[in-house]
This record gives structure tokens, sequence and C-alpha cells, in this order.
């Protein structure tokens, strides 16, 4: 099955583009939605963590802004949210993997927002950043409830910056220009990708 990784800094368009993979036929699995879903009421993370982090579930679910302050600044309960977390979402994307094999499919785009941070593009056989210029990105985040410039600037200091994130990518989506540019480029690299003598394959390059 052919690995394609979907990366983006905050407010570039990459869920909007994910969108439009999906809408071409293309599993997409969205490591966002899954951390939010297993956070949420009945989720399978919310009872491991409860039991580790006392107070911080509420209503059946993890709140997300007490679990924040309790690993805020402290490295070690850092390192144990992650190991309580990290397994569960990869038996879930395994299940993704499972299904979509299970279902014929070649391709499959992993949205997964911090991709290079975690080194994951080691895995995929290529990986496109989606990208738009500084003043769209900043416009559409602080459209956003209860952003504020100050927040915009902590999240953009914890992400790769996006200059090295297209220098680094094996292809670049530009979302500033309108919805219509960024559907061709989906499906030209959709085409690409299924396309031997034109696929990039980074997983051959580093094994």
């Amino acid at each position: 099955m052919i690995l394609l990784g979907l990366t983006g800094s905050i407010g570039m368009g990459k869920s909007t583009t994910a969108a439009m993979f999906r809408d071409a036929g293309v599993p997409v699995y969205d490591a966002d939605a899954e951390v939010h879903a297993s956070y949420a009421k009945g989720g399978a993370c919310v009872e491991p963590l409860g039991a580790a982090f006392p107070g911080v579930v509420k209503d059946g679910a993890i709140d997300r802004e007490a679990l924040r302050r309790a690993v805020l600044d402290k490295p070690e309960q850092m390192q144990r949210l992650n190991g309580i977390v990290h397994p569960i979402i990869g038996a879930l994307r395994t299940s993704f993997f499972e299904d979509a094999r299970a279902a014929g499919a070649d391709l499959v785009v992993l949205d997964i927002p911090l991709l290079f941070e975690g080194g994951g593009e080691r895995g995929m056989d290529a990986v496109v950043v989606v990208t738009a210029p500084p003043e769209i990105q900043r416009a559409r985040v602080l459209q956003r409830e209860g952003m504020t410039p100050e927040r915009l600037d902590a999240i953009l200091a914890q992400q790769t910056p996006d200059a090295e994130k297209r220098s680094r990518a094996d292809f670049v989506i530009d979302t500033g220009q309108g919805l219509e540019p960024v559907r061709r480029q989906v499906a030209e690299i959709i085409a690409v990708m299924r396309d031997p003598q034109r696929r990039p394959n980074r997983r051959a390059a580093t094994a």
C-alpha cells in the first residue's frame, strides 16, 4: 500500500485538502480526529488518562484544558501522557490500514499535523505540504473562536517553520489561490503516486 503523508501548519488549509483526497476516493487517516474521538465520551483514552491524571475527566470525556494544565512544563508527565496515548492511537491507525486493505485501497493519505516534528515522514512514500501566504494563514486562524495573535504565535513557535516544511516536501499545495487549483493539484498528485515511474519513494531511500 502506498503511504502519502499530508501535513501543514495551522491555518494552511490542510483539512480542506484532505477532504479533496477523500472526495477523490482515497482513504484518509485523520490523526487529530482520531485523538479527539479517543478523548470524547466512551473514547479509548478516557479511562486510562483519568486514572493517570485525576481530575481531567468531566462528564465522561477528557477535559483537554485540564489535561494541558496537568502536563504543562512537566516533562515527566508529558512522557507519561504520550506513553498512554501513542499506543492507543497506534492501534487505531492499524485498524485504519486493515480496513483500507480490505476495501482494496492501493493508496492512503495520512493527515498528520506534526509529521515532521515527530519524524513520521520517514515512514511515508511521499509527503505533501499544504501552505498559504502568511497573511492569509493569520487571517484564517484569527477568525477562530478564542484565538488571539499571542496564542497563534505560541502555536507557530512549536511547529516546524513553513519554509522548512516546503523544502522537505515532495509536493507543495498552495491553498491561497482558491479551491479549484487545489483540486487539480490533488488529482495530479494521486496520478503521480499511482505511477511507478514518477512516484517518489522515501521508504526505499531510507531503508
